[in-house]
């Protein structure tokens, strides 16, 4: 369990980052995972060591609101979750387009859940 996590609406997103901008607050990463019917996402922040942390839960095709005019760096993780997730960012200040890691030939949306065919080994 990680400590100090709020869940946060995709409504609020930009009011909540907006407002730990404002309190001094670093953008540290966003990770994200598949859960299924939707995609988990945790936005870490830092301020004088203390890590907070925002819980997102994305449904599937939803499109995620870019907090990168609030956190420039924000355009980095916010185009890996358009690579290995296929989550459209809106508006980024940086847009690869979902290639901004993966090659033009490689597997789309690698980290996306598939279901296994009948009798296929895990």
């Amino acid at each position: 369990m990680i400590p100090d996590v709020t869940q946060v609406g995709v409504e609020q997103l930009l009011t909540v980052v907006q407002g730990l901008a404002e309190e001094g607050c670093r953008l540290v990463s966003i990770t994200g995972v598949d859960a299924g019917d939707a995609f988990e996402l945790l936005y870490h922040f830092d301020r004088e060591l203390r890590l907070t942390h925002l819980r997102v839960r994305l449904p599937k095709g939803q499109e995620l609101p870019s907090i990168s005019r609030i956190y420039f760096c924000a355009f980095v993780p916010e185009n890996e979750l358009q690579d290995f997730f296929g989550i459209r960012v809106a508006n980024p200040v940086i847009d690869y387009g979902g290639h901004m890691l993966l090659a033009r030939e490689s597997p789309e949306t690698p980290l996306v859940k598939r279901e296994r065919p009948e009798g296929a080994e895990r």
